[in-house]
């Protein structure tokens, strides 16, 4: 059910505005793999989609399914599935001939498309519902259904366009659980489109960053994370902290003081490393860290940990710390990052 999918120098411009929407991206997605295209609003994310599933052209580039560039193949024909933020179901049909629609327009007797509809439904979690009339669901049900008839049609390639943007937290994290249940039943090759970070991190192999129709980073969520290839990726990926200094000698030297950075060319860098790695007052015995000290001096509250600001050297280093920590503007700490967990972008 799953196949290689590869984007090359794909390239889309709308009339109404002269900046590419997507410009010349290339990105491959393995067999059975989930990536993540993770980027802010009017990044391109959703055109990309449009352009994977057919319902857009590309100006230039081509569309890869299997090593068969389907560019120029009509979107019914491509055996793409897509599953958008809005579930779109057929409100005149039952919950049932919605998941069996594409076997019924495919020819297939309507016995037989409503007992492999009723398998789909089974496979996520609402099993029983198939009578059901559109309006009786709840949004996460909707969702639910959309799945299961983007699953019936039986594509190599599923595409979700931030399918789970409109529902609560906790009905996100059922979702999330489906989608790895689904990927485990039939191990499609998925492309999905978000803006969350954590939920990328949380059902993606790997994260594809986009920023004005320009793949920035491509890689494992781990590298997403700690390893990103520019200042920007790491901003997109919520990285408080970025320290400007040299490289020299395979040292980045900044405000901070010295880190080695074995095979990095000298010159301007810019040395990054996250909020979550920073550990105030108690650096790990015997490991090899960036140490410094400095004064606190901003506090925001995030739940059960907060983040706070400290002035070190005159850099303002971010940390996060347990809401109960306990510290306070104008209290002064020690301040370390493991060598291991810092990481230099260009620039």
């Amino acid at each position: 059910m799953s196949a290689d999918l590869a984007l090359i120098g794909l390239s889309k411009t709308y009339a109404a505005s002269p900046i590419p929407a997507v410009d010349d991206l290339s990105l491959e997605v393995r067999a059975g793999t989930c990536t993540a295209v993770l980027g802010p609003s009017g990044s391109g994310k959703s055109t990309l989609l449009r352009l994977v599933a057919g319902l857009e052209t590309p100006e230039r580039g081509s569309v890869l399914i299997d090593g068969r560039d389907v560019a120029a193949v009509a979107a019914e024909r491509r055996g793409v599935g897509m599953v958008f933020q809005r579930p779109l179901l057929f409100p005149h049909l039952s919950v049932l001939d919605n998941v069996a629609f594409s076997d019924r327009v495919a020819g297939m007797p309507r016995a037989r498309a409503r007992e492999r509809a009723a398998h789909y439904l089974e496979t996520v979690r609402l099993g029983g519902y198939g009578r059901r009339r559109v309006e009786e669901l709840s949004g996460g049900q909707e969702q639910r259904v959309a799945i299961a008839r983007a699953l019936a049609a039986e594509p190599s390639v599923l595409l979700l366009d931030e399918p789970f943007s409109a529902l609560d937290p906790s009905l996100r994290t059922d979702m999330h659980d489906l989608l790895a249940a689904v990927r485990g039943a039939f191990s499609p090759t998925i492309l999905l489109v978000t803006h969350d970070r954590d939920e990328a991190a949380r059902v993606a192999d790997r994260i594809a960053l986009v920023e004005n129709g320009r793949l920035l980073h491509e890689g494992t969520v781990a590298e997403a994370y700690r390893r990103p290839r520019s200042l920007r990726a790491a901003e997109l990926m919520g990285g408080r902290n970025a320290v400007s200094g040299h490289v020299r000698g395979g040292l980045h030297v900044s405000a901070l003081g010295e880190v080695p950075v074995p095979g990095t060319a000298d010159g301007a860098a810019t040395l990054v490393f996250r909020q979550e790695d920073v550990r105030v007052d108690a650096p790990s015995p015997g490991e090899t860290s960036l140490r410094t000290t400095g004064t606190v001096e901003t506090l925001r509250p995030l739940g059960a940990r907060g983040e706070i600001g400290i002035r070190a050297s005159g850099v303002l280093v971010h940390a996060e710390v347990p809401s109960t920590s306990g510290l306070r503007p104008g209290e002064d700490v020690a301040v370390s990052v493991p060598h291991a967990l810092v990481h230099v972008v260009p620039g």
